[in-house]
């Protein structure tokens, strides 16, 4: 129960952020076949719904539809946690990824984790992912309330942050749209059913658009030197 509320309080501050971002889609995507991996924990991996309706699936059939050559692969765990993902990242990122969503850092704040220790951990993964000239779009998440405002401000700025000094693509709050809406979430009320998904691709795509623009137009560039 404790669990719950605290997911909630951090659903709770991400619906005071007014998120409006929507890159602008190229009129001629890349003809490539562009591999994206979306690195992160049970929002990502698809907990409670099925592998149809998970993200990874629901976003590739998304950007499909506007015309994208793309394949996004499933590399999340529930329960996963910064550490977690710094420990699997060489093995969940394959040699042949163009680009990765990092959705990492929900259990962190949950668990109470020092934001130090969070930060650190996702900091190594931007790091390693900039060495491989992999581009990134770091999803945010908010701490609990009942953490207080110290570690609140210490968890909060890590993903903005670490966007600006890597320059990744930034999508603040990856629950936007669907936090606290019933009828969006299963019994729970903490992960989202398969129309809430269905949101938070609808919301986060064109910040996914700008990702894949980004890949092709750093890939044509290496391309010509």
């Amino acid at each position: 129960m404790r669990k719950i509320q605290n997911i909630s309080h951090i659903i709770m501050l991400g619906l005071f952020f007014n998120f409006a971002f929507s890159p602008a889609v190229n009129s001629a995507p890349p003809t490539k076949l562009i591999k994206i991996v979306a690195f992160g924990d049970s929002l990502t991996a698809g907990y409670g719904v099925t592998r149809a309706a998970a993200f990874p699936n629901q976003l590739e059939n998304k950007l499909k539809k506007l015309g994208f050559n793309v394949r996004v692969i499933n590399a999340g765990i529930s329960g996963d946690t910064a550490t977690g993902g710094l420990a699997r990242l060489n093995w969940a990122v394959p040699k042949d990824t163009d680009a990765v969503i990092l959705e990492l850092g929900a259990n962190d704040a949950l668990r109470g984790i020092d934001p130090a220790k969070t930060r650190q951990s996702l900091d190594k993964i931007m790091a390693r992912l900039h060495a491989r000239k992999i581009k990134v779009l770091i999803a945010g998440m908010i701490a609990p309330q009942g953490m207080g405002n110290k570690f609140g401000n210490a968890f909060n700025s890590i993903y903005r942050d670490l966007a600006t000094k890597y320059g990744a693509v930034y999508y603040p709050f990856f629950l936007d749209g669907v936090a606290l809406n019933s009828k969006l979430n299963q019994s729970d009320g903490i992960h989202p059913n398969a129309k809430g998904v269905k949101i938070i691709v609808q919301n986060i795509h064109p910040s996914v658009v700008k990702l894949i623009n980004l890949t092709d137009q750093a890939q044509q560039k290496a391309s010509a030197e």
